[in-house]
């Protein structure tokens, strides 16, 4: 029987040498890589199991995605979220961004507008523009204390300027809101009323913290709408490369899966299907064991950075393990943070990974042992103390 304490996730594991891009990607061993969104911890036991089991079995032919596999997933979906999920919504595919990509292509046209809400995940920007659609932006709006919310104003003038479809991050990745349900309901009224698509990444739907709740749009509205889902970010699974649609409008339904004939999209990698299966049957005690970690790590991140960084703002975290740190006042573009960051051993994503709107910003992994946001933010303070003290010599 398995402990899953907060001694169990400060154990951490090595990813050295896994084919780990957060890890093996670095340009020097001795960088503490806290940039892309995976967790330095082990997956739930049942995951690792299930996948050796059926490894076991000498051959690895053609794959059936079985009923089993949408039921797991409509299963730990309604006790987690309260969401009827019917049978025929899902449809598998590779991963999240696989799926918005094949939503573009399937009910918009080239040159078709698509609106983000920036700062935002930069593959929706990169899909948007790799189908040829054009890009609008509704950017969000950001008060004192670093909180971010929508700007249906904005949202409007894009519709009313030709946007057919909204890629929306429900909870938001990088400003780590945790979109209330009266917000949501505001936005897709706004979308119905102009028939444009709601298209909503929600990946990292197992990542919000007390008092916030997760509110799926599909709780809300089911046409013209659809909501991406995987296991992945959830268990630490994106290398398996398994995620779904969920799509109850029939039509929407249709033209998808017309894309995905088209295209060859096919989903059933076979230890992805056993793993993804385990993991949302088996994986609800080690989810919250992780929730309680992390929501400490949360704690530690705003406390470390309040006594370090004190010009520095780090927006509330409502959901996500994803910290946005703005360091403007510090007076270095990311260019520059990401060079001085790395010299001293730490890495971040760059806040223009995000947009025009993220010039300034870090982005801060705590998916991680709280030692290595300790010493993470360690290093950043000396690259920040370092600038600071060579612009005061007038050193360029």
């Amino acid at each position: 029987m398995h402990t899953f304490d907060e001694s169990y996730f400060d154990a951490g594991l090595d990813r050295r040498g896994t084919r780990c891009e957060k890890w093996d990607g670095t340009e020097k061993e001795s960088v503490l890589p806290l940039w892309v969104a995976d967790m330095d911890f082990p997956s739930p036991p049942e995951v690792a199991e299930a996948i050796a089991v059926r490894a076991l079995h000498p051959t690895y032919g053609y794959t059936l995605v079985l009923p089993d596999d949408t039921r797991a997933l409509s299963s730990f979906w309604q006790r987690r979220h309260n969401l009827t999920i019917q049978d025929e919504w899902v449809m598998m595919i590779p991963c999240v961004v696989t799926g918005i990509r094949l939503a573009l292509l399937a009910l918009t046209k080239p040159g078709d507008g698509v609106m983000i809400q920036s700062p935002v995940y930069g593959p929706f920007r990169f899909s948007v523009e790799a189908t040829e659609r054009r890009l609008m932006d509704a950017p969000l709006k950001r008060d004192d204390a670093g909180r971010y919310s929508m700007d249906l104003d904005a949202v409007e003038k894009q519709l009313q300027a030709g946007a057919k479809a909204l890629v929306l991050c429900n909870p938001h990745n990088p400003v780590s809101r945790a979109w209330k349900r009266e917000e949501l309901q505001a936005l897709i009224d706004l979308l119905a009323r102009y028939g444009a698509y709601l298209i909503a990444d929600e990946i990292h739907a197992d990542f919000v913290y007390a008092p916030e709740q997760f509110v799926p749009v599909l709780s809300l509205a089911q046409k013209n709408v659809l909501s991406l889902c995987a296991a992945s970010k959830t268990f630490n699974l994106a290398g398996l490369e398994q995620a779904a649609m969920l799509v109850p409008d029939e039509a929407v339904r249709a033209k998808i899966n017309t894309e995905m004939e088209r295209a060859g999209v096919r989903s059933g990698n076979l230890f992805a299907l056993e793993g993804t299966r385990a993991a949302y049957e088996y994986g609800d005690a080690w989810l919250d064991g992780l929730m309680r970690y992390l929501d400490g790590n949360r704690k530690h991140l705003t406390a470390l950075v309040k006594q370090e960084l004190p010009q520095a703002v780090l927006t509330p975290m409502e959901a996500t393990y994803l910290g946005w740190l703005d360091l403007r006042a510090y007076g270095m573009n990311c260019e520059e943070l990401m060079a001085r960051t790395l010299k001293h051993g730490v890495q971040f994503t760059e806040g223009t990974f995000f947009g025009e709107g993220g010039e300034g910003f870090l982005r801060v992994n705590i998916g991680c042992p709280r030692r290595n946001i300790t010493e993470g933010i360690h290093r950043l303070k000396e690259a920040l103390d370092e600038a600071v003290e060579e612009k005061a010599h007038g050193v360029d």
